[in-house]
């Protein structure tokens, strides 16, 4: 209950229980269930003339699986004190998904040096994880190969799961807040309802 300026404002969840005519004063008497306790304010709206509303109650919407990943993210990434691309391809490195063309894993090299390295960490277009493999070129520059990794907009309901729940485990061991284990169940529930239904939508192309 909320007052403002005088004015009294009540919403409650609650069930139509019934609905009658009184014959005598030809007026419809309207009869709510509810389980809150409103007795503080039936003394203040009783037998005055009130604007009355309804609609049909639906439960709040659970955080989507990405932007929970990407404000859990954040967190984790102001906690460690280093850009947010910098612990999005932290996490993608540990608990990411590697990138496959024609069912073979893409590689690419990178010069071995501070810069190159640093690039890589700091990138936001691509996603790379380092590798022990290490080869000179033909002027005798050291070139590290790198595993490409998949952007986390392309990973299906378990792949999700798994980087939510990696992030998860490095925000804990940070003391960072997050969802409890049947918050995350339910979030990814609806994350694969949502995918199923993007599948089934009907595609259209271009003439």
């Amino acid at each position: 209950m909320e007052y403002a300026c005088g004015v009294i404002h009540m919403e409650f969840r609650g069930r139509l229980k019934g609905i009658s005519k009184n014959w005598i004063t030809g007026k419809w008497d309207i009869l709510f269930e509810t389980q809150e306790d409103v007795t503080s304010v039936i003394q203040k709206i009783s037998e005055k003339e009130l604007t009355v509303s309804f609609r049909i109650f639906r439960k709040k919407r659970s955080l989507d699986a990405n932007a929970y990943y990407w404000q859990l993210l954040s967190r984790l990434a102001e906690a460690l004190g280093i850009s947010k691309s910098r612990a999005h391809n932290l996490m993608l490195i540990r608990y990411g998904q590697q990138e496959e063309y024609d069912g073979r894993l893409v590689y690419v090299v990178v010069p071995d040096t501070p810069d190159g390295a640093e690039r890589a960490f700091e990138a936001d277009t691509y996603h790379i994880k380092p590798t022990s493999e290490v080869k000179a070129g033909q002027d005798g520059t050291l070139f590290r190969t790198y595993k490409m990794l998949r952007g986390s907009s392309t990973y299906n309901t378990k792949e999700m799961s798994e980087l939510i729940h990696g992030l998860v485990s490095e925000c804990r061991q940070l003391g960072i807040e997050t969802m409890t284990p049947d918050q995350i169940h339910e979030m990814m529930r609806l994350y694969e309802q949502h995918i199923m239904r993007d599948k089934k939508a009907p595609s259209i192309s271009a003439p």
